[in-house]
């Protein structure tokens, strides 16, 4: 009975060994069930917040990394043909905007400089004198119409002077003739008579004579009448020259006109030669080749003694100043971008971030304005997303760039903000 009754008590002993042994296991098996618990909501809240933050990015955001820095590429030339003394600038230097590049031979341009300085004093000078004659020309003219105009009265009156002397010499060959008339009358009366010794031989004689003399004075007169009418003659001549002589002299105005004409014509020569000493001092200028704009040497192609002409391409001046981003969006981003908005743009060369706006939409996709333009009327039309270049400048790019980091062609990325 002993035996019976240990075993049992043995049995009991163990029980409670085993139940708790069992409550462990349960106990390590419920932490890993947690734990997975915890996981799935991070992995669940992570998820609602990337899906949070890509709603949120894609509804107030557009973006695209097609997009680089632009700027000017200015090629540099000359104006001028000549050689080249001096060169300034090496490849990859930056420069100031007036900084001198190069430097061609002056002495031909300076030659040409001192002969236009004396080909505009001389114009200069004839201006000034015919200028001087204008006055005289004027007074000289004035004088003269007055002369010839007192001329013509006076040369009028002699005529009439002359008319009447006519007058005067015919009322004397009238009287002479009459005279004379009377004296032949007289002797034909005294022929008789003194056949028959009326009247006395002394007489006669004296009749003879009379007549004789009213005979030559009928002459006289005559010729007096044909001198008379000779200055009448005489008296219109002078009157056509002095009005001849008027009529040069009414021509004055005309003449002070003509000599106002040189004047303006001396002074056009004397624009003239001035343009072309400006024109010589541009020549002159244009030796010295200077950069037109911040920016770096680029491409150079030039060398000392090198013979250079007009618009020879020299070297290439990369502008650091002006420059821009053109981002290519695809074209469903262009219904939600337009003018003025705001830009964040992030340069892979710096890893810093620009402020930009945008300016402009491009006027047509980039296949259009390719070499080859794209030729959908084949029937093998596959539709892509297009892209549209849009400008953006930057908005203080003088203080964001200070070092002049910024080059054209960089790569950058461009987020525009479309709501707010």
């Amino acid at each position: 009975m002993a035996e019976a009754t240990a075993v049992p008590e043995e049995k009991t002993e163990q029980k409670p060994n085993n139940n708790q042994g069992q409550d462990n296991n349960d106990a390590d098996n419920g932490k890993p069930k947690k734990s997975r618990r915890g996981l799935i909501i991070v992995i669940v809240l992570l998820l609602l917040i990337a899906g949070g933050l890509f709603y949120w990015h894609s509804t107030y955001y557009e973006d695209t990394d097609d997009a680089q820095v632009n700027g000017h590429l200015i090629q540099i030339s000359t104006r001028i043909s000549g050689q080249v003394i001096k060169v300034n600038v090496d490849e990859n230097q930056y420069v100031q905007k007036g900084t001198v590049i190069a430097e061609l031979d002056p002495a031909d341009y300076q030659v040409a400089v001192e002969n236009a300085q004396a080909s505009l004093a001389s114009a200069k000078a004839a201006a000034v004198a015919a200028g001087v004659n204008v006055p005289i020309t004027s007074v000289n003219t004035g004088s003269q119409l007055r002369s010839t105009s007192a001329d013509v009265v006076g040369a009028q009156a002699g005529v009439a002077q002359a008319t009447s002397q006519v007058a005067a010499a015919h009322a004397k060959v009238v009287q002479a003739q009459a005279n004379y008339l009377k004296a032949t009358q007289d002797l034909e009366r005294y022929k008789p008579l003194v056949a028959k010794d009326v009247i006395s031989k002394q007489q006669f004689d004296a009749a003879v004579a009379q007549a004789d003399a009213d005979k030559a004075a009928v002459e006289d007169a005559i010729a007096g009448e044909q001198a008379a009418k000779q200055g009448v003659q005489v008296a219109n001549e002078k009157v056509a020259n002095a009005q001849q002589q008027q009529k040069a002299a009414q021509t004055g105005p005309q003449q002070v006109a003509a000599q106002r004409a040189k004047v303006q014509q001396a002074e056009a020569q004397v624009k003239s030669a001035q343009a072309q000493l400006d024109q010589a001092n541009l020549n002159l200028s244009y030796t010295k080749i200077v950069a037109p704009a911040n920016g770096i040497i680029t491409r150079k192609n030039l060398e000392i003694n090198q013979n250079v002409s007009p618009g020879q391409n020299l070297l290439t001046l990369v502008s650091l100043d002006d420059l821009w981003v053109t981002a290519n969006f695809k074209e469903t981003q262009l219904r939600h971008i337009s003018p003025k908005q705001h830009v964040e743009i992030a340069v892979d060369a710096t890893g810093r971030k620009y402020d930009g706006v945008i300016t402009q939409v491009g006027g047509a996709t980039g296949s259009v304005l390719s070499l080859f333009p794209p030729e959908n009327a084949t029937g093998n039309y596959v539709k892509v997303v297009q892209r549209v270049p849009v400008r953006i400048d930057f908005t203080d790019l003088a203080n964001q760039d200070k070092g002049h980091e910024l080059r054209p062609g960089l790569s950058v990325e461009p987020k525009v903000r479309v709501k707010d």
